[in-house]
């Protein structure tokens, strides 16, 4: 047991490494361990960090995948914080996507043979080097798809595909409002919209961003901007569709653009995040901004209010069936190249830390993707999570919060 001494964070620190020693004592031996990415409390980043834990082997259902590539989304960054609702218990190994290697089959498994080249969805436990997921959440790779590419897949294009097609029912001559156009979503948001012809794209992002997305987005406007009036000085009428990932006072604006008939979709609420860690203020001032919505007012003006989560739609609705079908349809796109995930930088488990800063401050375009088999540089090996058996996770300290204390991050 820890000493009553240790605190929280400590003493979870320790559960870690004496789990792993007890597993190696138990003649277990490094074949039967993996490294993973721990998460020992919410909080911080200095709360991350790299260690081995057993062998996970399949159960009756599941298959059990080598992963070559873990997809990194902001429902990681709000899980890391414990900036969601129910939030699991700690100390525990996150990630929802993978993409990988069947090395095994639980049984009653059916479907797929060991070999097979694989993407999965996983409830938590995605970064590490091996997991195990019911085999109704795991769909083939296409053969020209690259790990990191299908690490980048699942969660961005099924996301964008059914709140488009699913809930909003996109059709030919229709108008999209998208926020954070740059990120994963994003991009999958205005590919798709590219397979339906007549589609006009209006997408927010960082003015640097531009450039690089400018051949999927019909008119930019920069995050900074006056979104409302540049949607209206181009179409008077508004949009058909607004996708909304930041909540907060956007809810009101994104009602507020919605042609007759238009739907509005919540899928985000990346404005209660600003700093490193959960704060209380930033919770409370952007659910107080959030319009209370009138059933009266949408029923006289003809439009439409929508959620979507497509992680309680996986595990918690029991929709796989829903999702796979989709799927279907995305990896037909695939091949017929007119969809392809844009990924953006490849960063290895022990970069896990700089990895997360990088969407915290909103400078990725596209995915980031943790690269199981690639090697920290050294100055991130040093600076960055520890892959070690035992040690210290680094502390905070009062007059490091200046480093880590963020703007708020609309994109």
């Amino acid at each position: 047991m820890a000493s009553e001494g240790l605190d929280k964070s400590e003493e979870t620190d320790h559960m870690i490494e004496k789990d792993a020693a007890k597993d190696r004592g138990s003649g277990l031996g490094d074949t039967k361990e993996i490294r993973a990415v721990f998460l020992s409390g919410f909080g911080g980043l200095n709360k991350l960090r790299v260690a081995r834990k057993a062998m996970p082997e399949p159960l009756e259902g599941e298959l059990k995948i080598r992963v070559k590539a873990c997809g990194l989304n902001f429902i990681d960054l709000m899980v890391r914080q414990g900036n969601i609702d129910n939030p699991p218990k700690t100390p525990l190994v996150p990630g929802f996507e993978c993409s990988g290697i069947v090395e095994g089959l639980g049984d009653g498994a059916k479907g797929f043979e060991i070999g097979d080249r694989v993407m999965a969805f996983v409830n938590y436990s995605a970064w590490g080097e091996v997991v195990c997921t019911p085999v109704e959440f795991v769909y083939p790779m296409p053969d020209d798809m690259g790990f990191a590419e299908a690490a980048a897949f699942p969660m961005n294009f099924v996301t964008a595909y059914m709140m488009l097609f699913e809930v909003a029912n996109l059709r030919q001559g229709m108008s999209v409002l998208v926020h954070s156009a740059g990120g994963g979503v994003g991009q999958a948001v205005a590919q798709l919209c590219s397979t339906i012809p007549d589609v006009t794209v209006f997408g927010t992002a960082s003015s640097f961003k531009h450039e690089a997305i400018k051949d999927t987005i019909t008119h930019f406007i920069d995050r900074n901007a006056d979104y409302v009036q540049d949607v209206k000085r181009i179409s008077p009428e508004g949009v058909d569709i607004v996708l909304d990932c930041l909540c907060g006072e956007n809810t009101g604006k994104g009602l507020g653009l919605l042609k007759p008939l238009g739907t509005y979709i919540l899928y985000g609420s990346s404005n209660m995040v600003t700093g490193e860690t959960k704060s209380f203020f930033s919770f409370a001032k952007s659910w107080w901004q959030v319009e209370k919505v009138n059933p009266i007012k949408l029923y006289e003006e003809n439009k439409v209010i929508a959620g979507f989560s497509l992680l309680n739609l996986l595990f918690k609705q029991n929709r796989g069936d829903k999702v796979k079908a989709v799927m279907d349809k995305l990896i037909s796109l695939f091949n017929q190249k007119k969809i392809k995930p844009l990924v953006d930088s490849l960063w290895a488990l022990e970069e896990v830390k700089e990895a997360m800063q990088r969407i915290h401050d909103r400078g990725n375009i596209g995915k980031l993707i943790l690269d199981v088999e690639k090697t920290p540089t050294p100055l991130m090996a040093s600076d960055s999570t520890e892959t070690s058996e035992a040690g210290e996770e680094e502390e905070d300290h009062e007059g490091d919060n200046g480093n880590k204390e963020r703007m708020p991050f609309i994109q």
